[in-house]
């Protein structure tokens, strides 16, 4: 994991929406923290921005001390896992989990180990043939969770 820091960081929409306003602060290496607020004070918004998805309007992004402003969203080395999940519905959970690694030429032996793993600490070994129609609300959050832990990012979202 690494440390992030939003210093100053804002985003206005169209001119004058301000969607977050001056957000500062530091998430620590190995250090958790929740967004918390009512619907749409900018939680998901500032994510997005930390994970590239998103313009920032005015301040900075460092990951691991490295400004992040300008850098395209694969290169952030970030999993993000969405509230809608947005699994594969063709891919099995497996293949949902493997998809990642195999566009990194992963080793497949590596792959299935790191696959493996996180099925066990996730406790969806037997979902893993699965296809995410087949899946409950939960099951398929934990899923995500997993293709997203596999990749073992810098920083997860």
């Amino acid at each position: 994991m690494a440390q992030v820091i939003l210093d100053h960081v804002w985003k206005i929409y169209e001119g004058k929406v301000e969607a977050v306003k001056d957000a500062t602060f530091t998430v620590e290496d190995k250090e958790f923290v929740v967004l918390l607020g009512p619907s749409g004070c900018g939680k998901t918004t500032t994510l997005r921005m930390i994970a590239g998805l998103e313009e920032i309007t005015k301040g900075e992004i460092k990951i691991d001390g490295r400004v992040v402003n300008d850098v395209e969203p694969k290169d952030r080395d970030i999993a993000f896992v969405f509230q809608n999940y947005a699994l594969y519905p063709h891919m099995t959970v497996y293949e949902n989990m493997a998809f990642g690694l195999k566009l990194r030429k992963v080793p497949k032996d590596e792959i299935e180990r790191r696959v493996r793993e996180a099925a066990r600490i996730l406790e969806i070994e037997h979902l893993l043939d699965r296809k995410p129609r087949q899946l409950s609300g939960g099951q398929r959050q934990r899923v995500a969770v997993g293709r997203a832990i596999v990749r073992h990012p810098k920083v997860f979202l």
